[in-house]
């Protein structure tokens, strides 16, 4: 849980995202700075009809911490000056790093990446989306198989200076229908570590105490049984899911 005055004390509004599609703020607490986005300000969405993207957000911060592997920044629920949202402290990223990149076909580097698909630009050029090769990235990809992370684009993924990886944007989470789109497929069909499948024990495991009695609140009863179903089915499988279904593997636009 947060501290106490991240909770109770002022929220200040200092600025506007102006490029998120629905109503995020940047404001501070005290000496923090942080991230806001009011339920008030939700655009209605019809593939996700139920509950809030805020409710969301803070279950998928839930569910990183058990996982134990820092995947989603601080992330609670308050009031705010437009009413109770989502607040998350703010990443400083470092512009020197690209975890994700779109890249001409022929300069894949060899090693340290994964290419997840080609494709033509703007130009009719032939491109290629990579992703970095990492225990953090992998990390992230076995969190949003979890979690059913339906908008995993390349800009939700923050670079670290520390080299930590951190994802933000989580609204479009937890449905009980297979949703998945992510621009982290390079892992494909590889064998999961034991690392990898420890945290999903933890999380499957979280689900008959704390971690299911906090997600109570946050998602309905079917999404909470869909997220336990998908870590027994990971676990089971014990190796990263190849994509399934009619719709887009990916999300759109890429990033």
């Amino acid at each position: 849980m947060p501290a106490p005055d991240l909770v109770t004390a002022e929220l200040t509004l200092t600025g506007r995202i102006t490029t998120a599609s629905n109503a995020t703020f940047v404001g501070g607490i005290d000496d923090a700075v942080v991230v806001y986005k009011p339920i008030a300000g939700e655009k209605p969405l019809w593939d996700f009809p139920e509950g809030f993207l805020a409710h969301r957000e803070v279950a998928a911060y839930l569910v990183s911490e058990v996982f134990g592997w820092d995947v989603v920044p601080h992330t609670w629920l308050r009031d705010g000056p437009l009413g109770e949202g989502m607040v998350q402290l703010w990443q400083e990223q470092d512009s020197g790093q690209d975890a994700v990149d779109l890249v001409a076909a022929d300069d894949v580097p060899e090693t340290g990446w994964k290419q997840v698909l080609e494709g033509r630009d703007e130009n009719n050029r032939m491109v290629a989306l990579i992703h970095e090769d990492s225990p953090a990235l992998r990390r992230m990809a076995v969190f949003d198989v979890v979690v059913n992370n339906a908008d995993r684009k390349g800009d939700h993924i923050l670079t670290l200076s520390d080299g930590r990886r951190r994802g933000v944007d989580h609204g479009l989470t937890f449905h009980s229908d297979h949703k998945l789109r992510t621009v982290l497929w390079g892992w494909l069909g590889d064998a999961l570590t034991a690392e990898e499948l420890d945290g999903i024990n933890r999380v499957s495991e979280g689900l008959h105490g704390q971690l299911g009695q906090d997600l109570v609140d946050l998602l309905t009863a079917e999404e909470i049984a869909s997220l336990a179903a998908r870590c027994a089915r990971l676990r089971s499988a014990g190796r990263f899911p190849a994509p399934s279904g009619e719709m887009s593997a990916v999300p759109w636009p890429l990033f």
